[in-house]
C-alpha cells in the first residue's frame, strides 16, 4: 500500500466511522499529522474530494461532507487500515541501537537487504537517507560504516540545542496559539493502563522553531537534530523513560499556555538537560 493509498482509506474509515479527523484538515496539516511529504497528501485528498468525502471551498479550504459522517465503521469491515511499512525508519532504530556500543562498524548492503527482505537498490538508498542525517557514514570504495554514539557528542549538541531552543522560544513567544499549545498538550499523555505506553508526541519542539521564524536556528536543527531525534526516538521505547518525556513536555505546554515565561524556560532546561536518562545511562 502507498502512502497515498493508506492516508486516502485511513481517512475514509475515519470519516465512516465518525472518528475524529485531523484537527488541521490542510494539505501542511495533513502531511504533519502523517509525517510524509506533500505529494502523496495531495493524491489522497484529489481522490477524497473526487469521492465526496471532502469537499472545497472557493477559498480552496477542506471540509467533511456531513452526508458521509458515521455512515459505516468496524461492524461496516471499515477498520482503519495500517500504515504502509517504513524500512528506513526500522533499519535506523536498529542501527541506532547497535551504535550505542561506541564503536564503529561496517555495514554490508547484502546482509542488510536479507535481513529485510528488501533490495540492494532500496537498501542502497535508505542508507543513503541515513547517511545525510548522520546515522551512518559513506566511505568511497569501503562502503558504509555505522556513526558510533559518543557521550561527549551529544553533550556538545546539547549544550548548543539549549541556547538555540530557548531563543525559539523567546522569538515564538508573540506567535504561540492556545488551540496548538493545548492539541500538544492533549498529544502527550500516560494512559491509565499500565500495560499501554505512554503517547509521546515531541512536535512541541518543531512548533517553537516554526513559530520562531529564524532560519538559522532552523538550519541548525535541520542539519544536526536529525540524528540525535531518531536516537531519542529509540530511547523513548523505555517507559520509564518515555513516562518522563511525557511529564517534561506536558510541564512547557502547561506553562507556554498560562504565559509564564519562567516557568517556561525552567521547564525547557529540565527538559534538554535532563530528559534522556538511557543514554546517559549506556555510555
Amino acid at each position: 500500500m502507498s502512502w497515498a493509498n493508506y492516508i486516502e482509506q485511513d481517512l475514509i474509515a475515519r470519516i465512516h466511522s465518525g472518528c475524529e479527523v485531523p484537527r488541521k484538515l490542510t494539505l501542511h496539516g495533513l502531511s504533519e499529522q502523517y509525517e510524509v511529504s506533500l505529494t502523496p497528501v495531495r493524491a489522497a485528498v484529489g481522490e477524497l474530494v473526487g469521492r465526496d468525502f471532502l469537499r472545497k471551498g472557493k477559498n480552496g479550504r477542506l471540509t467533511v461532507n456531513p452526508g458521509k459522517v458515521g455512515t459505516g465503521g468496524p461492524a461496516a469491515g471499515l477498520s482503519r487500515p495500517e500504515p504502509p511499512k517504513d524500512h528506513c525508519h526500522e533499519i535506523a532504530k536498529d542501527l541506532v541501537a547497535l551504535s550505542l556500543a561506541g564503536k564503529p562498524v561496517w555495514l554490508r548492503e547484502e546482509e542488510i537487504a536479507k535481513r529485510y527482505g528488501i533490495s540492494q537498490t532500496a537498501t542502497r538508498q535508505i542508507l543513503s537517507r541515513l547517511a545525510g542525517v548522520g546515522v551512518v557514514e559513506h566511505k568511497p570504495r569501503r562502503g558504509w560504516r555505522l556513526r558510533p554514539f559518543r557521550q561527549s557528542e551529544l553533550d556538545a549538541f546539547t549544550e548548543v540545542r539549549e541556547l538555540l531552543e530557548l531563543k525559539a522560544m523567546k522569538l515564538a513567544w508573540p506567535r504561540l496559539v492556545d488551540d496548538d499549545l493545548q492539541a500538544l498538550l492533549d498529544s502527550n499523555v500516560v494512559l491509565a493502563d499500565a500495560s499501554q505506553p505512554p503517547v509521546i508526541d515531541n512536535s512541541l519542539h518543531q512548533y517553537l522553531i516554526d513559530k520562531a521564524g529564524n532560519r538559522y536556528i532552523s538550519d541548525f536543527f535541520e542539519r544536526h537534530g536529525r540524528y540525535y531525534e531518531i536516537m531519542f526516538e529509540w530511547e523513548a521505547l523505555d517507559r520509564q523513560a518515555a513516562i518522563k518525556a511525557v511529564g517534561q513536555h506536558r510541564a512547557i505546554l502547561e506553562a507556554l499556555l498560562t504565559r509564564d515565561r519562567k516557568a517556561a524556560r525552567k521547564a525547557m532546561v529540565d527538559h534538554i538537560r535532563h530528559g534522556h536518562p538511557v543514554l546517559k545511562t549506556e555510555n
